[in-house]
């Protein structure tokens, strides 16, 4: 761009697919969105005014929860449709380029990590699972549990091991909940194509004060939707104490790991 416009991207897929046509599209300045095509690769950008969604101003608007939001939510209903339509890897926020010469020069130097992502997403979607520990339930499963393994014989033994398990359940509470979301990933995993565990959540800016334990993305296939759901639904009547909450479909925000450094 030459007119004071830099170029926003959102997404890249193959060319000649039903993901690579903008379809009357707009993005997050209100811009219709266009492509950028190198050989098989096409990228879907827009043109966004530089003093806006310049690199010092962009600063500044990021610090501004409202405006982010509003950008965030433009810049996934353009990639949200682009998925639909096919195989696509989106791009993070706020990747923003001088013109569409080093769109180009991305698609020829990352072709490799593009070409093996957009295989590795292809008929697959990405779904969020969340596990929340209750401290007083899982506390009193774990107690419960052990106390069972005890073998105490006779009220007053019985009692004493009871009161032992829970003394100790509630001393190792964080430790039973850690291995607890390492088993439930670990399982989620078998049943995805791939899986990763994010962050956990600062409950000062989701707004919760619940005690998150596991923040996972998998990217399932398509045809195996509803046997993840199930198995996420299975896993959370297997271990008491623990809540699990699956979110999606997303775009495979988490599976695409070809980002550069925009210029």
């Amino acid at each position: 761009m030459t007119d004071g416009s830099g170029v926003w991207l959102y997404a890249v897929t193959l060319t000649g697919g039903e993901a690579a046509e903008p379809g009357g599209l707009t993005g997050v300045a209100g811009e219709p969105v266009r492509t950028v095509v190198s050989d098989d690769l096409t990228a879907l950008v827009g043109s966004v005014p530089l003093e806006v969604f310049g690199e010092q101003p962009l600063r500044g608007h990021l610090e501004d929860l409202d405006w982010l939001e509003a950008t965030a939510r433009a810049h996934d209903a353009v990639v949200s449709a682009a998925v639909r339509r096919g195989a696509a890897v989106p791009l993070r926020l706020a990747t923003v380029f001088l013109d569409d010469d080093r769109v180009r020069e991305l698609l020829d130097e990352r072709r490799a990590d593009f070409t093996a992502a957009l295989a590795l997403v292809s008929g697959r979607t990405e779904w969020g699972v969340k596990a929340y520990g209750d401290r007083a339930a899982l506390t009193s499963a774990v107690a419960e549990a052990r106390a069972s393994g005890s073998g105490g014989k006779g009220s007053g033994a019985a009692y004493l091991a009871r009161r032992r398990a829970q003394l100790s359940a509630q001393e190792t509470v964080e430790r039973d909940a850690a291995q607890r979301a390492d088993e439930i990933h670990t399982r989620l995993v078998r049943h995805a194509a791939a899986g990763r565990r994010q962050a956990l959540t600062d409950p000062t800016l989701s707004g919760r004060r619940d005690w998150m334990v596991l923040n996972g993305t998998y990217l399932v296939d398509d045809e195996r939707t509803d046997d993840f759901a199930a198995t996420v639904a299975a896993l959370g009547d297997e271990f008491p104490g623990i809540r699990l909450e699956l979110t999606g479909p997303w775009p495979p925000y988490s599976f695409a790991g070809v980002e550069r450094e925009a210029v």
